[in-house]
């Protein structure tokens, strides 16, 4: 039951992400919006129950999933209006998905019997999945390949919660724990523009460009 409810918290906080992602950046109609929230939603999720085995994924075996993606779209498409004077909500609800599914992709690796640090990497994978998938969809560059702390608060959160399991204190207070970790890690990251070191060119400038400093992974 943990694990469903966290499951569908990210779900319906990446579909809102999706959704604020299509209607402020894209300005896409509504099929668009529905498109990306559930993509944003449903990616990161449907690719980590494929990589640990997890068959068919809980997307396809479990209608709430696409229910609750598809309503976090539709309260977005509908307010959009009201929720677009809060310019952080996009970063907030991405950092609520990306830490609740970095918890629920390692527990899925464990569940299946997967290696810990396998289990962290796939925690990683599915925190930054659905957020990857939705920006080659609006035809930008990940978040996760340049900008802020995005892989390491996964890591974080993932590594927590197999550390938990491992030492056989994995519950409630532990899983949020791992959740919380990862979220203000990502949020300090993006308010203060904190980015892991990137290689140094020869005029001694880190970074994608010559405006930045150094460049997230």
């Amino acid at each position: 039951m943990l694990h469903l409810v966290l499951d569908l918290l990210g779900t319906f906080a990446f579909a809102l992400n999706g959704a604020l992602t299509a209607t402020r950046v894209a300005r896409l109609d509504i099929v668009g919006v529905l498109g990306l929230a559930m993509v944003t939603a449903l990616g990161g999720g449907v690719l980590r129950d494929v990589l640990a085995g997890a068959l068919p994924p809980a997307t396809f075996s479990d209608w709430r999933y696409l229910a609750v993606a598809v309503a976090g779209g539709m309260v977005t498409f509908l307010l959009w209006r009201h929720l677009e004077r809060y310019t952080t909500l996009i970063t907030v609800f991405d950092a609520a998905g990306l830490s609740l599914f970095a918890v629920t992709g390692a527990t899925t690796a464990l569940e299946y019997h997967i290696g810990a640090p396998q289990a962290v990497l796939l925690g990683m994978v599915t925190g930054i999945g659905g957020g990857t998938l939705r920006d080659v969809l609006v035809l930008r560059l990940p978040t996760v390949l340049y900008a802020d702390l995005y892989a390491i608060p996964a890591l974080l959160g993932a590594g927590i919660t197999v550390a938990c399991e491992r030492t056989g204190v994995y519950g409630v207070p532990a899983a949020l724990g791992a959740a919380v970790g990862c979220f203000m890690l990502r949020m300090i990251g993006d308010h203060y523009g904190l980015n892991a070191p990137g290689p140094r060119r020869a005029d001694g400038i880190a970074g994608p460009d010559d405006s930045s400093g150094d460049a997230a992974s």
